[in-house]
C-alpha cells in the first residue's frame, strides 16, 4: 500500500481546513514569542539591571576618624648660623715661626695659635724700659731736692709728666711684645686657616677663622600675626637637608621685641645643639615651632576635606554618603584636626570624592586591592542573578 496524503473535498472539508488553521496560529505565534529572542531580550533586561547597579555604587576608599596628637605650629626655613664667630688677624707684622693649630681643631679661648718673631718687639721694650729707668731716677731726686728749694716745683712736676710718658711707652712696647704670639679670642674650632710657617704677616691681616659651633642658631621672619602665638622656650624640630632621615630638636632662645615695619614681620631665634651632632653652621634647614599641643584630637586624612568652599566631608553610613560640614582645629602634617560634626570610628572619603553627591551608593574598597577585581564584583552579581 502507498502512503498519500487525502484532502478532504467538497464544502464541509474546506470549512474544517479553515478552522483548523484558525486554531493553530496563535499557537505558532506564542511559540515564537517564546523563542530564543525572547529569551535574550529577558537577558538583556536583567542585564540592564545589574548594569544599572554597577553605575550607582561609586568604590570609594575611606579613612577612619580617630584620636592622636596633634600640634599647632609654624613652619619656615632659615640656614644655621654659629652663636659665635671671629676672624683673627694679626695685630703686630713679623715671620710666623710656629703655627700651632689647624683647620678643624678645637680650641679654646686664650689658647696661643701662631708664635711670630718677637726680637724688634723685645728691643723695644727694653729701649722704653731704659728710659723709664732714667726719668725715674731723675724725679726722686728732683723730689728730694725741691724741699731744699734747689729744683723749682715746676721742674719736679715736668719730670713726674716724662716718668707717666715714659711708663706709658713701656707698657706700650710690652704689649707689642704681646701680640707676636696670637691667641684664641673665643673657643670654637678653626673653620679657617690662611697661614704657613715661615710667611710674612701684615698687621690686621686675617689668618685664622674660627667658629663657635656648639650653640647653632637659625633666624626665621615671621608674619606679626604669630606674634601673639610664638615666645622663648617653645620646642622647635629642624629638618636639615644634608642630613635625610634625620631630625633635632631645639628651642626658641629670643623674639625681637619689635616689627619691622617694611617686610610686616619680627625675627625670632631658635636655638640647637651643635659640636656632637652632625649639625654645621651653613647647613639649610627646614624649622617647625611647636606653639600648642592636644594629646587626644579627634583626627582625619587632609585628603578627606572636600574643595568646594565650607569645610565639609562625605560621611559613609549604609552604603550612601552625606556631606557633613565640620570645624576645623589645628593641621598637622597630613591630618587635621575636627573639632565639630564627627565622631570617633566614622567612615570618611578619602578617594573617589569627585563622583560623589549627597546620598550618592558607595562600595568601599581596600586601597592595595587591584582595581579589576573591584570591578568584576557586579557583573558576577550580575550573572548569578540570570
Amino acid at each position: 500500500m502507498s502512503r498519500h496524503a487525502f484532502l478532504p473535498t467538497g464544502r464541509s472539508g474546506i470549512c474544517a481546513a479553515a478552522l483548523l488553521i484558525t486554531l493553530s496560529l496563535p499557537l505558532l505565534l506564542s511559540g515564537c514569542a517564546a523563542g530564543p529572542n525572547n529569551e535574550a531580550n529577558a537577558a538583556e533586561s536583567k542585564d540592564g539591571k545589574a548594569g544599572e547597579k554597577k553605575v550607582d555604587a561609586v568604590p570609594v576608599e575611606v579613612a577612619v576618624a580617630s584620636h592622636r596628637g596633634v600640634a599647632a605650629s609654624y613652619t619656615g626655613t632659615a640656614a644655621l648660623e654659629p652663636r659665635a664667630e671671629s676672624q683673627v688677624v694679626a695685630k703686630t707684622s713679623g715671620v710666623a715661626l710656629a703655627v700651632l693649630v689647624e683647620e678643624g681643631q678645637q680650641v679654646r679661648a686664650g689658647q696661643p695659635l701662631v708664635r711670630l718673631d718677637p726680637d724688634r718687639a723685645r728691643l723695644a721694650v727694653a729701649q722704653s724700659e731704659a728710659v723709664m729707668r732714667k726719668l725715674e731716677n731723675n724725679y726722686q731726686r728732683a723730689y728730694k731736692m725741691v724741699g731744699q728749694q734747689l729744683v723749682s716745683a715746676a721742674d719736679v712736676d715736668q719730670l713726674r709728666y716724662d716718668l707717666e710718658n715714659a711708663r706709658a711707652q713701656y707698657r706700650l712696647a710690652t704689649l707689642e711684645l704681646s701680640y707676636t704670639t696670637v691667641v684664641a679670642p673665643i673657643s670654637g674650632v678653626i673653620a679657617l686657616r690662611s697661614i704657613k710657617t715661615g710667611n710674612f704677616v701684615q698687621i690686621n691681616t686675617p689668618i685664622f677663622r674660627i667658629v663657635d659651633n656648639s650653640r647653632l642658631e637659625a633666624t626665621l621672619n615671621v608674619p606679626e600675626r604669630e606674634l601673639a602665638t610664638l615666645r622663648a622656650g617653645q620646642p622647635v624640630t629642624l629638618v636639615a637637608d644634608a642630613l635625610p632621615g634625620k631630625r633635632f630638636t631645639g628651642e626658641v632662645d629670643r623674639i625681637a621685641p619689635v616689627v619691622d615695619s617694611g617686610s610686616g614681620t619680627f625675627r625670632v631665634v631658635s636655638t640647637f645643639d651643635g659640636g656632637t651632632q652632625s649639625l654645621q653652621p651653613g647647613m639649610f634647614g627646614r624649622i617647625r615651632i611647636d606653639y600648642d599641643q592636644r594629646a587626644d584630637a579627634l583626627v582625619v586624612p587632609r585628603l578627606a576635606l572636600l574643595d568646594d568652599g565650607e569645610p565639609a566631608v562625605f560621611r559613609v553610613q549604609a552604603g550612601k554618603v552625606a556631606r557633613v560640614p565640620v570645624t576645623l582645629g589645628y593641621a598637622e602634617g597630613a591630618w587635621v584636626e575636627i573639632r565639630d560634626g564627627l565622631s570617633k570610628g566614622d567612615q570618611v572619603v578619602t578617594a573617589g570624592k569627585v563622583a560623589l553627591r549627597d546620598g550618592t551608593a558607595v562600595q568601599v574598597i581596600v586601597p592595595n586591592e587591584p582595581k579589576k577585581v573591584a570591578a568584576a564584583k557586579p557583573v558576577a552579581k550580575a550573572g548569578s542573578a540570570q
